[in-house]
């Protein structure tokens, strides 16, 4: 006990004694006419946007500080937040979380609860905090430095970024771009192309219209159904099974795993499919094999051929249904 009171008092001498944090928020309404132009910063908090009134945008805010030594303190920080919160508004272009300020920048975190009118562009970006979007036209363009995303029901292009953390996508009526350093991806009903890129964790795709997939993963499992077009994978270590219609040249490989693929079966295609250990085999596709033949080596064609289904791995099973 005596050393603890001697360590207090030593604090007090040597600076300004240690002030607790404080909470506030802050409500905002604003008046929109027509397509919403939005942009949502946060240097550390989560943002979630959600479609609701057509001429309205409502804006809450959830701000908390920590515990600081010196300068402003934290209950006068939430003060000065409160009365001027960081929303901009010309006419349909609105701007969220712009601080000029340092001090009120530091040691703050600010979450936004936004609800916006269905037809809404927006750029949504935090340090660190996770993100929710739903049911607004876009495009869509969400980045965080840590934090995982759902995105669902957007009407436009999504490009989504996270250097951590899962992504999650839904009904998305257009393009998508998805990158995450460490995290898994899923999206289903992608009506578009679609790219994805993970440094470690597992990727899960379903295309509901034609366009070019694209899958990255440093170590994961891949699987995708509904492919409509090119498709090209890309996997250090996991199995991939990939299930569509070869409109496009597929190309496959995996460092370490088995690779299925599920195409109709009056499909034509030229097939190349190679294991460095492991076996290759197919149900219900007669091979016509060129070449030399082997075991952990196929060229040939299904039937009078066509695109390409290139499919490789160095430990694994290839399969062919």
């Amino acid at each position: 006990m005596t050393t603890a009171v001697a360590l207090l008092g030593a604090l007090t001498l040597a600076g300004p004694a240690l002030v607790l944090g404080a909470q506030g928020s802050f409500d905002r309404s604003l008046k929109v006419s027509g397509p919403v132009d939005l942009e949502v910063t946060t240097g550390s908090g989560a943002i979630h946007v959600r479609a609701g009134d057509s001429s309205t945008v409502q804006v809450h805010g959830t701000i908390k500080t920590g515990t600081q030594w010196g300068g402003m303190s934290p209950e006068e920080k939430v003060r000065r937040l409160e009365a001027n919160p960081p929303i901009e508004q010309d006419g349909n272009l609105i701007r969220i979380g712009h601080i000029s300020e340092s001090e009120l920048n530091h040691n703050v975190s600010i979450s936004y609860d936004v609800v916006v009118p269905v037809q809404t562009r927006l750029r949504a970006q935090t340090g660190s905090g996770d993100q929710a979007v739903e049911g607004i036209q876009g495009p869509l363009k969400a980045s965080t430095g840590s934090g995982g995303m759902r995105l669902i029901r957007i009407g436009g292009e999504v490009r989504a970024e996270t250097g951590s953390g899962d992504i999650q996508a839904d009904s998305i009526q257009g393009n998508v771009t998805a990158s995450t350093g460490s995290g898994s991806i899923r999206a289903s009903g992608v009506a578009g192309e679609f790219s994805g890129e993970t440094g470690s964790g597992d990727v899960r795709v379903e295309q509901s219209a034609p366009g070019r997939v694209k899958i990255s993963t440093g170590s994961g499992e891949v699987e995708l159904a509904g492919v409509h077009g090119p498709l090209r994978v890309d996997t250090g270590s996991g199995g991939i099974r990939a299930q569509g219609e070869l409109t496009g040249d597929w190309h496959l490989e995996t460092g370490s795993g088995g690779i299925t693929v599920r195409l109709p079966s009056g499909a034509t295609f030229d097939l190349h499919a190679h294991t460095d250990s492991g076996s290759i085999s197919t149900d219900g596709h007669a091979v016509t094999l060129e070449g030399t033949l082997s075991k952990k080596d196929w060229n040939g064609k299904v039937g009078a051929g066509g695109y390409l289904l290139e499919m490789k791995t160095g430990s694994g099973d290839i399969r062919i249904e």
